[in-house]
């Protein structure tokens, strides 16, 4: 295993260990980093130590030391300092002891993801804390400069301390809820990996990886949770056509005109298998569903051999359970896809309000108003869209579509080509 990816395995079992022992979750954090910095630049020359796990629980754990004693000195409380036990004291047998690291890890994620944060903090947190990036790293992947990304991390680690939010597990009766927050955080930081909402790239494939490998964590901590395992299916289904996503000038390429071939055809047995496990188990959630949603489009040979009516009734099951308008807008696009153009944009019509703002909406209707042979209001909504998205490759996709319909009569499409989300 190479160093960078042992460091990013080990980071939230190091910081766990600490932060289990000594508290103080900001300051652990902080002194995790500097231990993860120096094995990366110290590792590479002397080798990888026998145990680096304790290697980076002891580099850490005396940087804390350093930290606490120079805080606490700043603010006169010598008499604290003086209780802390030694490093010499501890250490050593505590690096011996086998210490569940996959216990802390989840401990971590529900810490990062506590209700008190917004969603924004929380998935900046999970990604420092847990993923193990550099807040550098974290800023270049959300396009803000990294002193905003350090305020909000640094708000953020405040938060959970002035929370008093003790280091376990939650309860039974609160688990569910907080598991649902650290699952849609995993959700979000795939999405904006997958199919980033600005900037100059389609995708951020180191994010939706990350995303991936912190599910994976979850799953092998809680197997039998079939949501767990939905969220990872429909991870691996879709980043599985990631690389037929776009052309050699990075311009988006439909999931109508991709090239299946190019789908990795492992990520998408392993998927499947997934999710058809976790159906088994009854009361399907939502990831369950768009998972199931994500391996029909998988499983067609072609664009044209999609199962939509089969499609059509995974979304109607799935709004039953959500009210997310953006559910309702991929329903209206599998049912235009199955019952044709009119039926589609018959179900637009209730969703002017929530939706207004985003260029999802604008670009379905224009895919629709093609669709019915109607070029001229197609334009309308194509432009309408390109001046609401802040994604570079979907202006100049919409753009491609606004100069062809410009020059093409008003005939309806006989091979349509409906935008589907995370394509």
């Amino acid at each position: 295993m190479e160093t960078e990816d042992l460091l990013r395995e080990l980071a939230p079992q190091v910081l766990g260990a600490v932060v289990r022992r000594y508290g103080h979750f900001a300051t652990a954090e902080d002194a995790t980093q500097e231990a993860l910095l120096a094995a990366a630049l110290q590792w590479p020359e002397e080798g990888v130590p026998d145990n680096p796990r304790a290697w980076l629980i002891i580099v850490a754990s005396r940087r804390l030391t350093d930290l606490l004693r120079g805080e606490q000195a700043r603010r006169r409380r010598e008499d604290t300092v003086a209780a802390w036990r030694l490093p010499d004291e501890w250490l050593a047998p505590a690096a011996d002891q086998p210490v569940s690291g996959a216990d802390d890890t989840l401990v971590l994620l529900f810490m990062c993801c506590h209700p008190s944060l917004s969603p924004a903090s929380q998935i900046a947190l999970t990604l420092r804390a847990v993923g193990g990036l550099t807040t550098a790293e974290i800023a270049r992947a959300f396009l803000v400069p990294e002193g905003t990304m350090t305020r909000r991390i640094t708000r953020a680690k405040q938060r959970v301390k002035d929370s008093g939010l003790p280091f376990r597990l939650p309860r039974a009766e609160e688990r569910g809820e907080r598991l649902g927050a650290v699952l849609h955080v995993l959700y979000l930081i795939f999405n904006e990996g997958y199919a980033s909402t600005s900037g100059p790239d389609l995708q951020r494939t180191e994010l939706a990886a990350e995303a991936i490998r912190l599910a994976r964590m979850v799953h092998r901590l809680l197997p039998g949770d079939p949501e767990v395992a939905g969220l990872l299916a429909l991870m691996l289904l879709t980043d599985a056509r990631r690389p037929a996503r776009t052309g050699p000038d990075g311009a988006l390429i439909p999931m109508a005109e991709q090239d299946r071939g190019l789908w990795n055809a492992h990520s998408i047995k392993e998927g499947i298998e997934l999710v058809t496990d976790a159906l088994k188990r009854g009361s399907p959630g939502p990831y369950q569903l768009q998972a199931a949603i994500a391996a029909v489009h998988d499983e067609a040979p072609t664009a044209e051999e999609t199962d939509w009516p089969q499609i059509v009734a995974l979304y109607e099951l799935l709004m039953r359970i959500s009210g997310n308008p953006m559910v309702a807008l991929n329903h209206a696009v599998a049912v235009a896809m199955a019952r044709g153009p009119l039926a589609g944009l018959h179900l637009l019509e209730r969703l002017q309000e929530p939706l207004m703002g985003d260029h999802r909406l604008h670009a379905v209707r224009g895919h629709l108003l093609e669709m019915a042979g109607d070029h001229a209001a197609a334009r309308v909504s194509y432009e309408e869209a390109a001046r609401r998205t802040t994604s570079f490759p979907q202006q100049r996709y919409l753009h491609g579509k606004i100069a062809r319909l410009s020059v093409e009569p008003d005939v309806p499409q006989a091979d349509p080509d409906p935008p589907q989300p995370m394509a």
